[in-house]
């Protein structure tokens, strides 16, 4: 019964991400143009893609997601491989055995670059945007603090002495 009740009183289906989930989602460029293309990928897809091998790099995070990868590509690398089973499932029958865990992600992110580079970027000038409003913030944090002590210790020069 309570089942069918929350599912009546959903406005969501329950196969449907939340609003809050989906624009995170799109955010990361996690759509499903995208997915498709991702699902399309192969072993071959991967082995055989035209890349150098850049050195050994062992700096990993959460998931085992390379931590040479941005911020935002590490968060659309994490959610991409929880909404994308196959390519969580090419990833395991890749690294280490045929590629190491930094080509997989560069030959991804190539792949993908023409679905991503816009939400990449973007996200790049939100973070540049919060940067500086945080630096402004600090700034004028700082100005009425020093507007307030100057206007203290001249109060506290101009008082009168009490004998």
């Amino acid at each position: 019964r309570s089942v069918s009740r929350n599912s009546k009183n959903n406005k969501n289906p329950p196969d449907q991400p939340q609003p809050q989930h989906q624009e995170q989602e799109e955010f990361l460029g996690i759509t499903q143009q995208l997915i498709d293309h991702v699902k399309s990928f192969t072993l071959e897809t991967f082995k055989n893609f035209p890349i150098q091998d850049d050195g050994d790099i062992e700096a990993q995070t959460s998931y085992n997601v390379r931590k040479d990868l941005s911020d935002w590509q590490e968060r659309h690398a994490v959610l991409v491989l929880s909404k994308v089973k196959e390519l969580s499932q090419l990833r395991f029958k890749l690294c280490p055995r045929h590629l190491k865990e930094e080509k997989f992600w560069r030959i991804y992110f190539m792949l993908v670059n023409s679905y991503v580079a816009e939400y990449e970027l973007h996200a790049i000038q939100r973070a540049k945007l919060q940067s500086i409003a945080m630096k402004d913030e600090k700034t004028s944090d700082t100005c009425a603090y020093e507007v307030e002590m100057a206007e203290r210790n001249q109060a506290d020069s101009v008082a009168p002495s009490t004998p």
